[in-house]
């Protein structure tokens, strides 16, 4: 994957994390949020739990919601391979985090945001591929490129 390619990769993961984490920024939008998929859980008939949140869960619900969206905002507004590469480790985290609250009986909706978390997880990870040199030759042939040998 070449630069540009996975710069592009980090804006769309980040802007992701913005649609899917505004409603975490209040007590009040987590309220309204955590509300709805507790109804969703239960048409759906899905196993498992979604318990009703106490302040200390909206707390830090919000204060989650919060930092994610000002790295997020910061992931739009300069992308960068540094960024990327550290996203990475934040998603390879919180992916472990849903997998285990999965795991403990919570509501298998958090698969769909494990989905994503993963995606984007690989595609951050993804090696970047060496642009050619200047002289035209690739990366394969620099040790027998003429112009590599003469810098």
């Amino acid at each position: 994957m070449t630069e540009v390619h996975y710069l592009r990769w980090v804006r769309a993961s980040a802007l992701y994390d913005l649609i899917v984490t505004w409603p975490l920024a209040t007590p009040w939008t987590l309220s309204l949020l955590l509300a709805q998929m507790a109804a969703l859980h239960q048409q759906l008939g899905l196993p498992g739990q979604l318990p009703v949140p106490d302040a200390l869960h909206l707390l830090l619900g919000s204060l989650l919601g919060s930092l994610v969206l000002v790295w997020a905002g910061l992931r739009v507004w300069r992308p960068s391979v540094l960024l990327g590469r550290l996203d990475l480790l934040t998603r390879v985290a919180f992916l472990s985090w849903e997998l285990w609250a999965a795991a403990q009986g919570l509501s298998p909706l958090l698969l769909g945001f494990a989905f994503f978390e993963a995606l984007f997880g690989v595609a951050q990870a993804w090696p970047l591929r060496q642009p050619a040199l200047k002289s035209g030759c690739s990366d394969a042939a620099v040790p027998r490129c003429p112009a590599a040998s003469r810098s």
